[in-house]
């Protein structure tokens, strides 16, 4: 009986050191540290929102400009839809090409029938189905694609009748 006693006094007194440590030992949590000093890691959205107002950047995107199909008479519509940029709306006519003037340039076809364009062996990536399209191969409507060179792109098919290619584009391009 005794020594039952005795465990069971140790196993309190344990317990009421752990609750009387654990209550009084000071952590790096309760540091008096300044919201938004060097020290503190935490950003606000107000922070970088002042952050911005400063550099004369705007909140809700980046500082550059999108473009737009910017041809002069006599040359090929180009666009200018810089990389991060939204993406753009862009018609291709049925016998025109619709050709990536960076690397990265991403498209996704909406409506219409298109091709896989490429002057070499290799083609442009299909992000959703993780595969490579070569030249001349049918494009699946709604799929991301990648251009990972320059002059590859996409073309819209010649055997549709009244075919109406309307794309997504993020990137520069060029209508031939």
């Amino acid at each position: 009986m005794r020594k039952a006693s005795l465990k069971l006094i140790v196993a309190v007194a344990c317990i009421g050191a752990g609750i009387l440590i654990g209550t009084n030992w000071s952590s790096e949590a309760d540091s008096a540290l300044k919201p938004g000093s060097i020290d503190d890691p935490v950003v606000t959205k107000s922070y970088v929102d002042q952050l911005f107002k400063q550099s004369g950047g705007s909140a809700g995107g980046g500082t550059g400009s999108t473009g737009g199909n910017t041809g002069s008479a006599g040359n090929s519509p180009v666009g200018n839809n810089a990389a991060g940029a939204s993406l753009e709306v862009v018609t291709v006519p049925l016998g025109k090409l619709l050709i990536a003037k960076e690397e990265g340039t991403e498209f996704v076809v909406r409506s219409g029938k298109a091709l896989v364009y490429s002057a070499d062996k290799d083609g442009i990536s299909n992000l959703t189905e993780g595969m490579d399209l070569t030249n001349g191969k049918a494009i699946t409507n709604n799929h991301l694609l990648l251009s990972p060179r320059v002059g590859r792109g996409i073309t819209p098919d010649p055997l549709v009748n009244n075919n109406r290619l309307i794309v997504l584009v993020r990137g520069s391009y060029e209508l031939n």
